[in-house]
C-alpha cells in the first residue's frame, strides 16, 4: 500500500518556470545601500591588503635579519 504512494512522482514544472518563480522572490537592494555596501567592501578589502603588506615586510626584515 505504501509502496504506490512512495513511486508516485509529483507532477514537475518546467525549470524555467520555477527559476521565474524564485527570481521573484529575490528581494534587490535599492541603489543607495548597493553603493554603501559596495564602498565598504572595496574599503576593507584595500585595508586587509595593507594590512598584509605590513605584515609581510615585517617578516621579511625579520627573516633578512637572521640570514
Amino acid at each position: 500500500m505504501g509502496e504506490a504512494k512512495a513511486n508516485e512522482k509529483a507532477p514537475k514544472k518546467s525549470w524555467f518556470k520555477s527559476l521565474k518563480a524564485e527570481f521573484k522572490k529575490i528581494i534587490w537592494p535599492d541603489k543607495a545601500s548597493a553603493a554603501k555596501q559596495t564602498t565598504t567592501v572595496v574599503i576593507v578589502s584595500v585595508l586587509l591588503g595593507v594590512i598584509i603588506k605590513i605584515i609581510d615586510m615585517i617578516i621579511q626584515l625579520g627573516l633578512d635579519f637572521i640570514v
